[in-house]
């Protein structure tokens, strides 16, 4: 029972911090745009093909293997 007495102002300084947090957060704007990162997944990324490297042409198979 004893535990009680440590366990609550614990508890209440937890709950204290988690409030300051939140409300700093909504204050800088943390929750101003929700839903364009939800989209960013769903954009079709054309520039991804034109950063590749690339790709050597094999050698021709009628040239003797210097192996």
């Amino acid at each position: 029972m004893n535990i009680l007495l440590f366990l609550i102002p614990i508890s209440l300084v937890m709950i204290g911090a988690a409030a300051l947090l939140f409300a700093w957060a909504v204050r800088h704007g943390q929750f101003e745009d929700l839903d364009t990162p939800a989209l960013d997944i769903l954009r079709d990324d054309d520039t991804h093909e034109a950063t590749r490297p690339a790709v050597k042409p094999e050698a021709p198979a009628d040239e003797p293997d210097a192996g």
